[in-house]
């Protein structure tokens, strides 16, 4: 590995042929980001410890045992922080990697769609700077979870994996919660208020981490058939 925190351009493995709706960043924002894979490691490291600290509330109220499904975002940063800094020193984990793609992807979008979907009910007692904050660092996380291509294949055992770990964590935040209450992130609607076409909140919230959970699978195994259908297969490592 290069030394230093700039990776050499020649180290970074090249961009599988994808189409553009499956590789939607520009790629010279993606080599800029992985030449910069220790900042983007430590950004998201900074925000897996600001997601513990949001939730610190929440997870007081919380059987400890339960404590692993409720911080979803900061799980899904420090699962991307991995798989970078695994690529970074010249190791895989095409497991690590497929965590990150579904929990970038899945969280980085149902939080937005709460922001916004309830937004007088969080700007009533979020300051204004902070909502803007996580609606924007939440739609960065999306972002980043496209850039993944470039050091996995998306497998199928390790698809299965990351698909397996999200369905768990779906049905106990919504549908059979185990231990106590529902272990999704709170809102701050009541959770039997109709919104939109007599949909109560719990079940618009429900919805959209339904949804986002089948979008990464279909992304991740779309990237799979294209990379093979292409002949192309990343080196071990995911480096060139």
């Amino acid at each position: 590995m290069p030394n230093g925190l700039l990776l050499n351009r020649s180290s970074l493995p090249d961009s599988a042929p994808l189409p553009r709706w499956l590789a939607p960043v520009p790629q010279a924002v993606e080599d800029l980001g992985l030449r910069l894979v220790w900042v983007v490691v430590a950004i998201n490291l900074a925000g897996t410890a600001f997601g513990f600290w949001y939730y610190q509330s929440q997870l007081a109220e919380t059987p400890i045992a339960m404590w692993i499904f409720v911080p979803d975002s900061p799980l899904a940063t420090l699962f991307i922080a991995g798989a970078f800094a695994l690529w970074a020193v010249d190791r895989h984990s095409d497991t690590l990697a497929a965590l990150a793609f579904f929990g970038n992807i899945k969280l980085g979008l149902w939080t937005p769609w709460v922001l916004v979907v309830f937004a007088e009910d969080f700007l009533a007692f979020t300051p204004p700077a902070m909502y803007a904050f996580l609606l924007v660092s939440h739609l960065a996380m999306v972002v980043q979870a496209f850039v993944l291509h470039r050091i996995t294949d998306f497998p199928v055992r390790a698809v299965a994996i990351a698909l397996a770990w999200y369905t768990i964590d779906l049905t106990v935040d919504y549908f059979i919660p185990v231990s106590g209450g529902p272990h999704h992130t709170a809102i701050p609607t009541a959770y039997d208020t109709p919104i939109v076409a007599g949909a109560t909140a719990f079940q618009l919230a429900a919805w959209g981490a339904v949804v986002l959970t089948l979008i990464p699978l279909y992304f991740a195994l779309a990237t799979r058939i294209r990379t093979l259908q292409a002949g192309k297969k990343p080196t071990p490592g995911g480096r060139t």
